[in-house]
């Protein structure tokens, strides 16, 4: 478990195609708060933590969002990105540890949450909740998907519940939103919460 921690592990399942839950697409419920977003959000300051093969960046890029931040600390699906996406501005492909980057750096309107949670080591999972909080403006928001299921062992993507999520959260965020999503992947449906939460303060 603790190997969820380190960069090398993720670019060797990157490296080997063995990222189980990939859907190879952008996730609907994602898909459909995208597109009833104003034209005026498109100017916004968004992160995309733990991206991966960033099926939901290039969705938001090809909508004309121009200030997407992606973040991984695997280099093998940034650079995945960037050639499926050779206009998308590099310095928006960042390359760096989540959990270390600066809130003095960085600020955002919103968080995009997907299957970067279920990806963490479960006793970080306080520490997410603190730096999504930080790297949010006032009144901002994380907006995703998180699973409402377990699953079998030891190895990611690991589980929650909507009891863990609202204990967890509720200490620097206002949940607007945490309720089973009607609109998932098949593949995924009655296993997914979608949140819509802002931070408090």
């Amino acid at each position: 478990m603790d190997n969820v921690n380190e960069a090398q592990y993720w670019q060797q399942r990157y490296e080997s195609d063995s990222i189980q839950w990939d859907m190879g697409q952008v996730s609907p419920p994602l898909k459909a708060y995208i597109d009833q977003l104003p034209e005026s959000a498109k100017s916004q300051r968004i992160l995309v933590p733990g991206a991966g093969n960033a099926y939901e960046v290039g969705y938001l890029h090809e909508q004309g969002f121009s200030n997407v931040i992606l973040v991984d600390f695997a280099p093998a699906p940034i650079e995945d990105f960037a050639k499926r996406y050779p206009d998308f501005p590099t310095k928006h492909l960042i390359c760096a540890d989540f959990f270390a980057l600066s809130p003095d750096d960085y600020q955002f309107d919103w968080i995009l949450e997907q299957t970067f949670f279920c990806a963490i080591n479960p006793d970080r999972r306080n520490e997410y909740v603190q730096q999504m909080a930080a790297l949010l403006k006032p009144q901002g928001k994380l907006i995703g998907l998180l699973f409402d299921r377990e699953f079998a062992g030891d190895d990611i993507p690991f589980g929650g519940s909507l009891d863990e999520y609202l204990q967890r959260f509720k200490s620097h965020f206002d949940i607007e939103i945490m309720e089973t999503s009607y609109n998932s992947h098949p593949a995924r449906q009655g296993s997914e919460l979608f949140i819509k939460l802002r931070v408090k303060g």
